[in-house]
């Protein structure tokens, strides 16, 4: 889905806005917002981006997962996370390893990074090594408990139990003090995986109704879980260093959902072509390096160049790095990873996810 393709990429230059124009003041060494005051406005409701990616995320997983059993859904998830974040990884370490880079250094051990190169290092309250992995994290633990749906087996109805049971207990969980119940629920994120889940429903079929209830009731919990997002960051930087309103917010958030229900409704559709593909492929590359780009072009660039110019370079570098990146290194692993199918079980495949993508 070409318009997908190009929400994802939205999605990461948002990120990439927010963070060189409002939240890395280490790497340009002055607080970012009093360099682009015009801009830090817009630029902060960046970090909303990755509110967006998990929407996303909870249409395409669905999506990937129909018609598929856990193996092939499991296989799938490694092989399309694991190849660029290693890479990342990797950059990060050889970066504050290998020269004198200090900006967002992380100041991790070889054990902590070995630790990080699992994903899992949140579980094992090991700092991450990019400011970035921490978004990877509520990604797994969404993949954990659609692994649970998957082993049901997927179906209209089944989704449909899932997604209300999901937002009950991430209901629930913000009303208790039980840090478990909140770390497998994730009450802050859950509204935009079932937001996501339910308008691939009405993806399949536009004229179902209930999904809807669901599509509102992710918008009702998203919009308090992000102003609280966005508060914690004023309250650390100052609203001075975060210039973003509430008003401001919400009126993103809703932009978001707004979009991701004219794509379920079929009202944006784009034509497939080789520049969205190429976008939609530099994204989670873009997402994964900005920072590590950042760290290592931005010191260099300052002072000679205006900061407008530094941060048109240093963006444009990131994009045609990441998408490099992604076509000479994490494609090439991706294609080594990915088990062969014989042209027999690609049409069989095919045949029960049709038959499977029926309310």
């Amino acid at each position: 889905m070409a318009e997908l393709d190009l929400l994802r990429f939205l999605a990461a230059l948002a990120v990439v806005a927010f963070h060189y124009l409002v939240a890395f003041a280490s790497v340009w060494g002055a607080r970012p917002a009093a360099l682009f005051p015009a801009l830090a406005p817009f630029a902060g409701l960046g970090i909303l981006g990755v509110e967006l990616f998990f929407v996303i995320s909870g249409f395409v997983i669905l999506m990937t997962v129909w018609g598929r059993g856990l193996g092939a859904f499991a296989r799938s998830r490694l092989v399309r996370l694991y190849p660029a974040y290693w890479l990342s990884l990797g950059a990060v370490a050889a970066l504050y390893g290998l020269t004198g880079a200090t900006a967002l250094d992380p100041k991790l051990s070889p054990g902590q990074y070995l630790v990080n190169a699992t994903m899992f290092q949140r579980l094992f309250k090991v700092a991450d090594a990019s400011g970035v992995y921490w978004s990877l994290w509520a990604e797994l633990r969404f993949y954990l408990l659609i692994a649970i749906l998957v082993i049901a087996g997927v179906t209209y109805g089944r989704v449909l139990v899932f997604s209300g049971v999901w937002l009950a207990a991430a209901l629930a969980a913000r009303s208790v003090e039980n840090d478990l119940l909140k770390e497998i629920v994730m009450p802050d994120y859950a509204p935009y995986f079932v937001a996501g889940m339910a308008l691939y429903l009405i993806h399949q079929n536009r004229k179902a109704l209930l999904p809807w209830l669901y599509v509102a009731a992710g918008y009702a919990m998203a919009v308090p879980a992000a102003l609280d997002r966005v508060h914690r960051r004023i309250d650390a930087a100052g609203f001075k260093n975060m210039p973003v309103t509430d008003t401001s917010v919400i009126v993103t958030l809703t932009l978001i959902f707004a979009a991701m229900a004219l794509v379920a409704l079929g009202l944006i559709r784009l034509k497939p072509s080789r520049t969205l593909t190429a976008l939609g492929a530099t994204t989670y590359p873009l997402y994964l390096f900005h920072g590590v780009i950042a760290a290592a072009l931005i010191p260099l660039l300052t002072g000679d160049l205006p900061p407008w110019a530094v941060a048109l370079v240093t963006t444009l570098a990131a994009v045609v790095l990441s998408y490099l990146i992604y076509s000479f290194a994490e494609r090439p692993i991706q294609r080594l990873l990915k088990p062969r199918r014989s042209p027999q079980t690609t049409t069989s495949s095919a045949v029960q996810i049709q038959k499977a993508s029926v309310p």
